[in-house]
């Protein structure tokens, strides 16, 4: 075992003496390390991304909705509903809520928005602006009879108000009949209270929250009136079982929506990108393979004359094929230990100094997230040395095949 490693050790190495490794060697280690490192920073900014998301959406959004069928997302005998849902196995928390969509007046500009009635007695916060409003970092809170309003930053920023302004909601999904027969939105007056940021483009740019009571009122709703129960899980990632479970276990007419379903396009969307970068990138490697094989084809051509010597020495075809082995995993290793760092340096650096900034309104958040993943890296460590080693199959058996007294007289 120690002279075929001692043999493929001195063929790596360079013939001039203080070189570690020769040329050749050095580029097909250099492919290796190019493909690992560029294998790790791609998968760990599809990860990054998958895992910014999730962490967003999971942040606005409660788990698994409860409505009831019919027009305007009206439920009405919610108390029941909502101690059936509490029943289920593996929920958390769960509270009424009112969503609707309306348009957002300031003076004489207006914008969409989304709002969202929530319950603030609630002893679980469901989502981060309701648990902001546990903090005391935002408020419902004004100084005057309107209601309070927070609205996204974006949202804010678009129709430029700030805290203590009025703002006029006019109810979109609800509407009454003028004195002249004319349709007429719902509308009422609000304080703005204070700002959110979610850091998702989308939620920023049109969310807006209040409190239950006001969100009745705008709509003109019965006390006993909501939209539906927001739901709230021990693991977010068990939602669309326990929203099949709440489902049949209130049955008609209640129906239940989940956030992976709700967003099962975009991260199917994620997940397709993440494994086409993968096989695009992981070609970088198969590039580097070949020049493994090259590079082995080209030491066995040069020491022909050794290895026939090594054979009419003793040495068996296994012996010989171990030596040209060791020599092609060495170059994968070395190429991947090579690699991996550098992709880790690559990803550190985004991570703490945001190297790369994107557009939040195309891409949802507003700088590159990478995340590493110890089963993705894992797994790009193993197949590239795994690679390297399918690499030295073919010319490590040409060499084992050679016979001594041809290989000696080979000039």
């Amino acid at each position: 075992m120690r002279l075929p490693w001692h043999i493929a050790r001195r063929n790596l190495a360079a013939r001039r003496r203080g070189r570690f490794l020769s040329l050749i060697t050095w580029i097909a280690v250099g492919g290796i390390a190019v493909g690992v490192g560029a294998l790790i920073v791609v998968i760990a900014v599809m990860t990054g991304l998958q895992r910014d998301l999730h962490q967003r959406i999971l942040g606005t959004n409660p788990h698994v909705y409860v409505f009831e069928s019919g027009r305007g997302f009206r439920m009405h005998d919610w108390e029941n509903v909502l101690e059936q849902v509490r029943q289920v196995d593996g929920v958390t928390a769960a509270a009424p809520f009112i969503m609707t969509n309306v348009a957002v007046v300031v003076g004489d500009y207006a914008q969409p928005g989304l709002l969202y009635g929530i319950d603030t007695t609630t002893a679980t916060p469901l989502t981060d602006v309701e648990r902001r409003l546990r903090a005391g970092e935002v408020g419902l809170e004004t100084r005057g009879d309107l209601p309070g309003l927070i609205l996204g930053a974006r949202l804010a920023d678009k129709l430029g108000t700030f805290p203590g302004e009025e703002v006029t909601l006019l109810a979109l999904e609800s509407i009454e009949t003028g004195p002249l027969g004319d349709i007429v939105p719902l509308g009422g007056g609000f304080e703005m209270t204070g700002v959110f940021r979610s850091g998702m483009y989308e939620y920023d740019n049109q969310n807006l929250y209040t409190t239950l009571e006001a969100a009745q009122e705008l709509l003109q709703l019965e006390p006993g009136t909501v939209g539906g129960i927001a739901v709230n899980l021990r693991d977010p990632w068990q939602a669309e079982q326990v929203a099949q479970e709440i489902g049949s276990r209130l049955a008609a007419p209640y129906y239940t929506s989940d956030w992976m379903s709700l967003n099962r396009s975009l991260f199917s969307a994620l997940q397709l990108e993440k494994l086409a970068m993968a096989i695009i990138l992981f070609l970088i490697v198969i590039v580097a393979a070949f020049n493994i094989v090259s590079t082995l084809i080209m030491v066995v051509t040069d020491k022909t004359r050794e290895i026939g010597i090594l054979k009419a020495m003793g040495m068996t075809d296994r012996g010989i094929l171990r030596i040209f082995t060791y020599q092609g995993l060495a170059i994968g290793v070395i190429g991947t230990l090579i690699g991996a760092p550098i992709g880790f340096l690559v990803v550190w650096l985004q991570e703490r100094y945001a190297l790369i900034e994107l557009q939040p309104d195309v891409y949802f958040v507003d700088r590159l997230p990478v995340a590493l993943d110890p089963v993705d890296i894992g797994l790009i460590i193993v197949i590239s040395i795994l690679v390297a080693f399918v690499a030295t199959i073919y010319p490590a058996r040409q060499a084992s095949r050679l016979e001594p007294v041809e290989a000696i007289r080979h000039d």
